[in-house]
């Protein structure tokens, strides 16, 4: 049976390069790096090397690069001190935004009593900016606003620009998940309104359990998690040393092949899209997800003309023909409710129909996507 890995989305396979990487610091140094000896001093250095390296790659200062365990802490680090250091009573998001970031001001609201307000989203999955402006423009209180750069389901892309340049023309704070960008889009965080993203390296061919988050200098914010005086205080605990280490190679060749990878994946997305509407009548393309201008080119989302009937196997019958997709968040896979995201942007109809995630890297390739093609094929026809 062939094997076809279609969810780069949720996690990415570990470049060779970045697995040697972290073997040669697992070997030789092994030191804590808050150890003021020799070992320390080594396991320190990669450290404070990556932090450098990262920085120089977002153009950004190295104190403003914290070390996490991935997206999720990055986005709670922000949020919540956000509302407890520095003031923020008013939160503006949308439905869309990873669970990250919604469960989080959710647990916020209930706790703290802030205000939250929801932009609209059009149905193509963007975000309406003249709403935005009016939420800004009506905001009485210190509000920030959190929207994802790049939707992690249908691939949606903010205008980023504009929505910092609103947030500082209304006095805003403004933060980013930016898990699904950093590490494919060319992203300069000094040319950005931006004050706080969070990124994840298991997106961009890292390992997983380590992120960062960027946090703008002099920004107030304080730490959530205390002991030692690791990562500026932003964040106590022995750091991580040979997932930070990895990371900071993954980023490396993200960016070293950038060009020349994106350029490869954006021809199997377009022979992808070419290939689905030719041989499956009726399929549609949720949010825009197949228009190179509107959406990120390492993912589609498609509404497949599947009866209801057949509709809750689809998944169970792609993965024992060997391929790995999703439904929607890898976070929610599992769980039977349905996305959060499409129950926005898809009408009643559509959404009764089984709408399917793939997300591609370097390593596929259109072979594989005419194999999927025809499983999917026969399971519609069958």
């Amino acid at each position: 049976m062939q094997k076809v890995y279609f969810d780069s989305a949720a996690t990415t396979r570990v470049r060779p390069e970045v697995i040697q990487k972290m073997i040669s610091v697992l070997e030789e140094d092994f030191g804590n790096p808050s150890s003021t000896h020799g070992f320390g001093r080594s396991a320190k250095n990669h450290i404070e090397q990556a932090r450098k390296n990262i920085a120089g790659y977002l153009g950004v200062k190295a104190s403003e690069i914290i070390f996490t365990s991935g997206g999720t802490e990055a986005d709670n680090l922000a949020l919540n001190s956000a509302v407890r250091d520095l003031g923020v009573q008013h939160i503006i998001t949308s439905k869309i935004e990873h669970h990250a970031v919604l469960h989080t001001v959710q647990e916020i609201e209930s706790r703290s009593g802030i205000r939250v307000s929801y932009v609209e989203i059009k149905e193509d999955g963007s975000v309406d900016y003249d709403h935005l402006r009016s939420l800004l423009q009506d905001a009485t209180e210190k509000t920030l606003v959190s929207l994802m750069h790049v939707n992690n389901e249908v691939g949606t892309i903010l205008d980023i620009q504009r929505v910092g340049e609103l947030c500082k023309e209304h006095d805003a704070l403004f933060h980013s998940d930016m898990v699904q960008s950093i590490g494919h889009l060319e992203v300069n965080l000094a040319e950005l309104h931006v004050d706080f993203t969070a990124v994840s390296a298991h997106k961009f061919h890292g390992p997983k359990g380590v992120g960062f988050a960027y946090i703008r200098k002099n920004s107030g914010l304080k730490p959530l998690i205390f002991g030692g005086e690791q990562e500026r205080g932003y964040r106590a605990g022995t750091e991580s040393v040979h997932n930070i280490a990895g990371m900071d190679e993954a980023l490396k060749l993200a960016f070293e092949h950038l060009t020349e990878e994106k350029t490869y994946i954006q021809d199997l997305k377009q022979y992808f899209v070419d290939t689905l509407k030719q041989e499956i009548e009726g399929v549609k393309f949720n949010a825009k997800c197949c228009q190179p201008d509107h959406s990120t080119y390492t993912l589609i989302n498609v509404c497949l003309p599947v009866p209801a009937e057949k509709a809750g196997i689809l998944l169970f019958h792609l993965d024992i023909n060997g391929i790995a997709c999703s439904k929607g968040s890898a976070c929610q896979s599992g769980s039977s409710k349905g996305s959060h995201v499409l129950s926005e942007i898809l009408t009643d109809e559509d959404l009764q129909k089984p709408s399917v995630r793939f997300s591609f890297s370097k390593y596929n390739t259109k072979e594989e996507v005419d194999y999927v093609v025809d499983v999917l094929k026969k399971f519609i026809e069958d």
